[in-house]
């Protein structure tokens, strides 16, 4: 138990330094102080889902509870509005409420029944010495959830030829061991290889200092996150191959192709053939081809995991490489791109627009189209192996229908989905115990 500890401390802290060189760029969620127990405030309230998930099959209900700190009575009203993921007001409600001093008192409320999809909702108490808002998404049959906009007829051609042009391109694999980096449990390599354009790519492999001979490392292939650096992975004792990739642009590879963090996501988004993600797919893709050149390396027992881009990157490897064995993302982002165009979302639409907008004949429709090759969703279709995924409702850059959309498209039998409805662009602890417990009993890690 204590390496099965360590090695679930080691997936979250490492998927949080993979997300943060995302999150940390782009503005941050607050907590509600309304939800924040606190003796010192005069007055304090937690609302409280009458689901576990904040899924509800037809109306939603909450109870929205109240403690009075104050030696004196309050009263005042509170309201609650529901938008769609648009922010388009769908309706309201408010009732007036009072309270004794030093009491408590609890408020339900019953939203009318919705069609299947995702909601906002906010609560905003105003009474005599407080007011605040604690603000909410819950879902109503989420699985019926379905995008009205169908995969590009050849995108599946558009893949194939990608992976040939990869083929053609000599993979150049350099492994260089770095015992100055070793922690006396794992060896510390760095790894190298020839990708699409024939762009040098890097990353971080580590293996156990002591394994039986001829042993064959099952691998945990970790993907990036945006404009995130990779370090090697140390710690546990496991018979784990770890393999952190810096794919083009990002970590070790940045002097390769220096940009502005706001030019990434948008360099060559005139053009399919020529736009970032491709290449940054193909990296993945290379990446799977070196696992495979490696004889110390278990060929059926390959996991990929990331969060935001490496969550997307997760799942583009897993439909593109039928190699993959396991794909655990966490909020993949450029879900449901047609979906993301409505003011909701202002990452990264927004870099989009002005790229557009200094580029004369280039209109964003055409962007939009381009950007079907590299949606999520229209690589969900072609993922088989089992599907561990998590999202978070309050999701700034990935709205929860946006994610559903995506789970909806798994045809994998074996999918689960941790769904939390207080957090953002992350994920809880159990998602992390999960993944870290299938890879333990798949991977026979006793």
């Amino acid at each position: 138990m204590r390496n099965f500890s360590r090695l679930l401390g080691l997936l979250a802290g490492a998927l949080l330094i993979m997300l943060c060189g995302f999150v940390t760029a782009q503005p941050s969620l607050k907590k509600d102080a309304a939800n924040s127990s606190n003796d010192v405030e005069d007055v304090t309230t937690v609302l409280t889902a009458h689901s576990s998930d904040a899924i509800f099959r037809s109306a939603a209900s909450y109870t929205f509870s109240v403690k009075n700190n104050l030696d004196k009575p309050e009263s005042g009203k509170l309201t609650y509005v529901v938008t769609d993921q648009f922010n388009k007001k769908l309706l309201a409600d408010s009732m007036q409420i009072s309270f004794g001093a030093l009491s408590s008192k609890d408020y339900d409320f019953t939203i009318p029944e919705a069609k299947a999809g995702f909601y906002k909702i906010n609560f905003m108490i105003n009474v005599t010495d407080y007011d605040d808002t604690t603000r909410r998404v819950f879902g109503i049959r989420p699985e019926e959830i379905r995008s009205a906009h169908p995969k590009p007829d050849d995108f599946d051609k558009f893949w194939d030829d990608t992976k040939k042009e990869l083929a053609a391109i000599k993979p150049n694999y350099k492994v260089t061991e770095r015992p100055d980096m070793e922690d006396g449990v794992r060896k510390v390599y760095v790894i190298e290889m020839q990708s699409l354009g024939n762009l040098t790519i890097r990353g971080w492999m580590t293996l156990p200092v002591d394994h039986p001979k001829n042993r064959k490392f099952p691998v945990l292939l970790m993907l990036p996150g945006y404009q995130a650096s990779n370090k090697p992975l140390l710690g546990p004792e496991y018979e784990t191959a770890f393999i952190t990739l810096d794919v083009r642009g990002q970590g070790m590879n940045r002097e390769d192709m220096q940009m502005r963090r706001e030019d990434y996501i948008v360099s060559g988004l005139e053009d399919k053939n020529k736009y970032i993600l491709r290449g940054i797919i193909a990296d993945c893709l290379r990446c799977m081809d070196f696992i495979f050149s490696r004889a110390d390396l278990n060929h059926d027992e390959i996991a990929v995991t990331g969060g935001s881009m490496g969550g997307y990157l997760s799942i583009t490897t897993a439909a593109l490489d039928k190699r993959v064995t396991f794909c655990a993302p966490q909020n993949p982002f450029m879900s449901d791109i047609y979906n993301m165009d409505h003011g909701a979302v202002t990452w990264p639409i927004n870099h989009m627009k002005d790229y557009v907008n200094i580029r004369p004949g280039l209109t964003f429709e055409k962007v939009l189209d381009n950007l079907q090759y590299f949606d999520t969703k229209n690589f969900a279709t072609s993922v088989t192996c089992p599907v561990d995924m998590g999202m978070g409702l309050l999701d700034p850059f990935v709205p929860p229908n946006n994610s559903y959309i995506v789970y909806n498209n798994f045809p994998a039998k074996k999918k689960k989905l941790f769904v939390f409805k207080n957090l953002g662009h992350e994920v809880g602890d159990s998602y992390y115990t999960y993944e870290t417990l299938w890879i333990h009993d798949a991977f026979a890690l006793f």
